[in-house]
């Protein structure tokens, strides 16, 4: 019999194939001339030593929550969470996206950079005297609890993402408010905007 972290595992693993060619797009850049001339070089990937990504996949009726991502802070096990790793210093980054409405893709994704994240969580810790970022949650099964995060506060952590997909939609809603979404600077503001006032509800 499978336990939830398995089938969440095994529903999640569906998408591993188009995970990697988002990474792969974001990861691995052509090479410079010289070295495809002198080196026999024509793709070189950011760092030679291990990349370790955590990836996330949100089913479909999440999507509203585009732009945003949640790391596990505690069990009532005690067992050592994502938040925990994070924080200590594992990951270089993190995938995260949602399924689409047949749940067969992944749209609405970012790549961010887990050391900006560590950065800004430790000057906000330090700036809130103690106190975790973020916002916390708690799971309706008891299982455990964890913290959101607004990825557009973060300063140089998202590296790659589809966020035009959520920009248009964030504009389609708002038509009828005669708000018309020019761009990820619009999308960011507004974002961060409404993230600010669910957090402070």
């Amino acid at each position: 019999m499978m336990t939830g972290w398995e089938g969440d595992k095994r529903w999640s693993d569906q998408f591993l194939r188009q995970i990697k060619g988002h990474i792969g797009q974001a990861l691995i850049c052509a090479a410079p001339e010289v070295d495809d001339q002198e080196k026999n070089t024509d793709l070189i990937v950011f760092k030679l030593d291990a990349i370790r990504i955590a990836c996330r996949v949100r089913r479909h009726q999440y999507q509203s929550y585009a732009g945003e991502f949640t790391l596990r802070a505690g069990r009532p096990s005690g067992n050592k969470t994502e938040l925990i790793k994070v924080i200590e210093g594992w990951g270089n980054y993190i995938f995260y996206g949602y399924a689409n409405q047949e749940e067969t893709e992944v749209e609405k994704w970012f790549i961010g950079d887990l050391s900006r994240f560590r950065h800004w969580h430790t000057r906000e810790l330090i700036r809130g005297k103690g106190r975790l970022p973020g916002v916390e949650k708690k799971n309706g099964d008891g299982s455990s609890w964890f913290y959101v995060y607004n990825s557009a506060v973060i300063p140089g952590f998202v590296i790659a993402s589809d966020f035009k997909a959520v920009i248009q939609e964030a504009s389609k809603k708002r038509q009828d408010q005669a708000k018309e979404f020019t761009g990820i600077d619009d999308w960011l503001n507004d974002y961060s905007a409404n993230f600010n006032h669910r957090e402070a509800a």
